[in-house]
């Protein structure tokens, strides 16, 4: 649905995390040489959550989601036949260029209200007001996701007009793309009464799982004894210690991890088989062939495309095993065990303070595009980060685009490592994304998944590239390139297990629910399948399908392979801005501003890529193989 795929692509992914991360993000405690870590301030947006402006701005919603409600009525906007004498005055015209018009601005002010409250949601679960808040809006939402309906169905029944209506200047030919998309979509819609019954018990059935899952990882604490203390951590921080330099704390860590997820695994995986059993039904109903057929539209991408990528993937598994086995003897042994996967390597960890993280980023941003390190400073300046872990704050890092005042704002879990510089780089990208696409309508800033990573991954690589050849010494250097190789098999390797995983659930959720033990089996044997011999198989993570809350979000199955597509696609882009140089900036940015507006078929030959071909994924492949290459030479 339009309003699902606008919240997870303006919004970036909110809540979720990159995929790359280590877990949830880095959340430990904030050490207390970090200085002062900042909040986000939207007080430029609403003064509170109980302010008049708020409230007032909350029932002007409602007033335009009526006033959308009276015009598909009054205009009848459905299946019904068309007039033929609306069609021949310009009426279909009209209609559309009025509904977009409407749903535009109901939109634009529902994301800024949804962002507003998220901010509160995300920083503070125990927050009930807000809570509630976003229960109401989310219910404002599946009025919007009704009208989208009526509207998807009439633009189909109409599509043999589109061409006519699409020919004169005017709303509806700026928004060419989307409705010639929405016209090819609208062959997998239930009935109108269906599609609105469905979106009313969305909200009290899977989408209430996902929230449940979200909960309760959230507000899990773990009794830890850690430099001698006893301390009760966040699942977050707990999972943190994965890159603790102590083997025998990261080795106590994940053990605790483990236990602790035994605890909760019968409510999570409800969860999951609500939120997987739902989204099968309701695909076979609107006659997908199966849940990957609606997630490969959303991404717009065709299935060629995907199996070219991920096949091109399982090839480069035995670099990344080559990678994680010179990282197991360089930690003392022959394969490593799951609480060495994100172990640190290289004496020299360099800590950063939060103003080093300013200066570096704005920085080496400048030398790629002034306009990239101006919204840096922006961000920097304006307090537009959340950067300070505390508890019922969500782990990870996201990025939400506020387009009522047409900002950004971030949220991070920052511990003055380089990874956590990394993530402050990579929500920036997306903001940076945000920006390239001011001056657009919301419906024309849909992007899909695949492309959605673009900037976050080019902003990642400049950073990563600027440190490693700022490295002072051997294990400093060693440390640089064990940050990004952990990203990077996270992205391949990783990701690929998460989308096998996934894609045997949907398919035995078909005929009847799992046991978390057979959830524990399929991932155990999907990670061996992707890791291969560079871990031990004694120490794998049967719990990432409790934790990893991708998993649970009914609006986008398989929210894993666009992560792997976002590195390649952006690892290959940078490669041509390395040949290129200052030119491709333009380029670059005009790319941004059109990731709702194209396919990334279309945006790739751009560049002279064909995504079909394995040649274009194996050049973004041999990027990293060369820096495995370099490490293993370390």
């Amino acid at each position: 649905m339009m309003v699902q795929a606008i919240w997870s692509t303006v919004g970036k992914f909110m809540g979720l995390g990159k995929a790359g991360s280590r877990y949830c993000g880095r959340t430990s405690l904030v050490n207390q040489d970090r200085g002062t870590l900042p909040r986000w301030d939207l007080s430029n947006v609403y003064p509170a959550l109980d302010s008049e402006q708020f409230m007032k701005a909350f029932a002007d919603l409602n007033v335009q989601i009526d006033a959308i409600d009276a015009y598909i009525v009054d205009h009848k906007i459905s299946r019904a036949p068309v007039n033929k004498a609306e069609t021949a005055t310009g009426g279909v015209k009209f209609a559309i260029d009025e509904y977009l018009a409407l749903t535009n601005a109901a939109l634009r002010l529902y994301l800024t209200l949804h962002a507003y409250v998220g901010s509160y949601v995300s920083t503070d679960s125990y927050n009930t007001v807000a809570k509630r808040l976003q229960s109401e809006l989310e219910m404002v939402g599946v009025k919007l996701q009704k009208q989208e309906v009526f509207f998807k169905g009439w633009i189909g029944s109409i599509a043999s007009l589109l061409p006519q209506a699409l020919a004169q200047a005017g709303v509806a030919q700026a928004h060419g793309f989307y409705l010639r998309e929405t016209a090819e979509q609208s062959r997998f819609l239930m009935t109108d009464a269906e599609e609105s019954l469905a979106a009313d018990l969305e909200l009290s059935g899977s989408n209430a799982w996902g929230k449940l899952q979200g909960t309760v990882c959230s507000q899990i604490s773990v009794d830890f004894e850690l430099e001698g203390k006893k301390q009760k951590l966040p699942i977050t921080a707990l999972q943190n210690l994965n890159t603790h330099y102590d083997p025998e704390i990261r080795r106590r860590a994940y053990e605790a991890e483990l236990a602790a997820w035994e605890v909760v695994r019968e409510p999570l995986a409800a969860a999951l088989n609500g939120v997987k059993g739902s989204v099968n039904t309701l695909e076979k109903r609107r006659g997908r062939i199966d849940a990957l057929h609606a997630s490969l539209d959303a991404s717009r991408i065709d299935r060629d495309t995907l199996n070219t990528m991920m096949a091109t993937m399982q090839e480069s598994f035995p670099i990344f095993r080559r990678y994680l086995l010179a990282k197991a003897k360089l930690l003392g042994g022959d394969k490593l065990p799951w609480w060495d996967l994100f172990a640190p390597v290289g004496k020299s960890e360099r800590r950063y303070s939060w103003a080093e993280t300013e200066k570096l980023l704005v920085t080496q941003f400048r030398t790629f595009s002034a306009r990239l390190a101006m919204l840096a400073q922006k961000a920097f300046d304006n307090h537009w980060i959340d950067a300070e872990p505390r508890n019922g704050k969500r782990g990870g890092g996201f990025c939400m685009g506020v387009p009522g005042v047409e900002e950004s704002r971030i949220l991070c879990n920052f511990d003055g490592s380089l990874e956590q510089v990394s993530t402050v780089a990579h929500e920036l990208g997306h903001a940076f994304h945000n920006e390239c696409q001011v001056g657009k309508t919301i419906v024309q800033r849909i992007t899909p998944m695949t492309l959605a990573e673009t900037a976050s991954i080019m902003n990642e690589t400049i950073i990563s590239n600027a440190v490693l050849s700022e490295a002072a010494n051997r294990e400093e250097e060693l440390a640089i390139l064990e940050t990004s190789l952990t990203g990077a098999t996270q992205l391949v390797v990783d990701i690929t297990s998460r989308f096998l995983f996934e894609k045997e659930v949907f398919e035995r959720r078909v005929n009847s629910e799992l046991s978390a033990d057979d959830f524990c089996e399929i991932m155990l044997r999907c990670q061996k399948a992707t890791y291969g011999e560079a871990l031990d198989e004694r120490f794998l993570h049967k719990y990432m399908w409790a934790w990893k809350g991708h998993y649970y979000i009914p609006s986008f199955s398989f929210y894993n392979y666009p992560y792997a597509f976002g590195l390649l696609f952006g690892t290959g882009l940078y490669s041509i801005y390395k040949e290129r140089g200052r030119p491709f900036v333009k380029d670059y940015e005009a790319l941004l501003a059109s990731t709702g507006e194209a396919t990334p078929m279309k945006l790739a030959q751009r560049f002279e890529i064909d995504l079909r071909k394995p040649g274009f994924w194996r050049s973004s492949l041999k990027v990293i193989e060369e820096n495995v290459q370099r490490y293993v030479r370390l």
